[in-house]
């Protein structure tokens, strides 16, 4: 199977990179063979087994009890992992189970370095928990690469970013920040590519150390499971994330193993429609005489446009605008879509929408929302893969109430 490591990045006619041969083959196959199984089951079979015969004492086929290594979950792993160029993946029970055991990684004293605009639960946990756990948290804009160098410390051992950010939809660049980082001994970089999955951007290839997910979102893609996943190349990342995935327990079931498995064979085509839909929605925004301002790395205003188009093979179906008005405007205009569903999370095939003011960052003060550029205008949207022109007329009646 091809690699995108061994294809030269050229530009598409949109100026985005363009996507290698073979990722939508990996996504299908590896890890799949038939032969590996008895059956010869082209569906890779569910393994609800919780304990394993063994021939001897500790003498075993590789699978002693599940919480340690099951099966189901070892083809989804090594499968994840082949999506980001990666040697090595993990499977956790939820995106910020994934945090949890990274954050465990780190001792007494440590320091973490964060892109401060981060998806809320990301932000709650460095704040609420990183800390008490006496671990030092500083929020920097890491678009300003002058403040990644000013904010590292000699206890540094952890940068985290997301890119494109959540809700904000602003771009990082991770060539830059790694280069910068990666000076300083002992440090390790962790990129959140939930907003993009590695169909649209693969961050090890990058200089990333670490590339992790909420599962739940593009991966799977039918807003059907909970689940987080962390994808590395150095053994020994690998050894320390696998010993606290199996010692902290924090390990999702087989069946949810096999969902994701299931929805990572239909990832190309879907990111393909995800990218499609939302720069037609953010283009009819854009241009919307109460829409005051679109947040799309797609659109040419987009402040990181250029950067986007350098580091990544397109968009996903994420948007995220500012209407003329505050929270009543963006409330009537919410509860009067009918396609779009007001829910919380992102990425299925189902197009949502919401308010982060009002949902995702309710347990922030005024003052942190406005710190974060969380106006009470803004709605967020996770445009699915339904018919386009369906969802922009729902859009159009939707603004039309206010």
């Amino acid at each position: 199977m091809s690699s995108q490591k061994d294809t030269i990045r050229s530009k598409s006619k949109n100026d985005f990179l363009v996507q290698p041969k073979g990722f939508a083959t990996k996504a299908i196959h590896e890890a799949q063979d038939p032969d590996q199984w008895n059956s010869m089951a082209v569906v890779p079979p569910i393994f609800m087994s919780s304990t394993y015969k063994q021939h001897g004492p500790n003498q075993h086929a590789g699978f002693i009890y599940s919480r340690f290594k099951n099966p189901t979950r070892d083809v989804l792993e090594r499968c994840l992992a082949s999506l980001d160029n990666g040697k090595f993946g993990l499977a956790f029970s939820s995106g910020l189970g994934t945090l949890t055991a990274i954050i465990t990684m780190l001792k007494s004293g440590d320091h973490i370095l964060a892109e401060r605009d981060l998806y809320s639960g990301t932000n709650v946990a460095f704040v609420q928990i990183a800390r008490n756990l006496n671990i030092a948290v500083d929020f920097v804009d890491l678009a300003d690469l002058d403040n990644v160098e000013a904010a590292v410390k000699p206890n540094t051992r952890l940068v985290w970013l997301e890119t494109p950010t959540n809700p904000l939809l602003k771009v990082v660049d991770i060539v830059a920040v790694c280069k910068v980082a990666h000076k300083f001994p002992g440090v390790v970089v962790v990129v959140d590519n939930t907003f993009l999955s590695p169909y649209l951007q693969r961050p090890l290839d990058l200089g990333a150390d670490i590339v992790v997910y909420s599962l739940s979102k593009y991966m799977n893609g039918h807003n059907d499971v909970v689940m987080g996943a962390a994808i590395m190349n150095d053994k020994a990342l690998y050894q320390k994330l696998q010993f606290l995935q199996t010692a902290t327990g924090i390990v999702p079931s087989p069946f949810d193993c096999f969902l994701v498995n299931r929805g990572l064979k239909t990832l190309a085509l879907r990111m393909e429609r995800h990218k499609t839909n939302s720069l037609a929605i953010a283009e009819f925004l854009e241009g919307h005489p109460k829409v005051d301002r679109v947040l799309h790395p797609g659109l040419p205003s987009h402040p990181q446009h250029e950067l986007s188009k350098k580091q990544t093979y397109g968009h996903s179906g994420m948007v995220s605008f500012f209407l003329k008005g505050g929270l009543e405007e963006a409330s009537l205009f919410l509860q009067s879509l009918r396609v779009f569903t007001l829910a919380e999370s992102l990425g299925g095939v189902e197009s949502l929408a919401g308010s982060p003011a009002l949902m995702t960052f309710v347990c922030f003060t005024q003052e942190e929302r406005d710190a974060h550029g969380i106006a009470d205008g803004l709605v967020r949207l996770s445009v699915g893969v339904e018919d386009v022109d369906d969802l922009i007329e729902d859009l159009e009646q939707a603004l039309a109430k206010i």
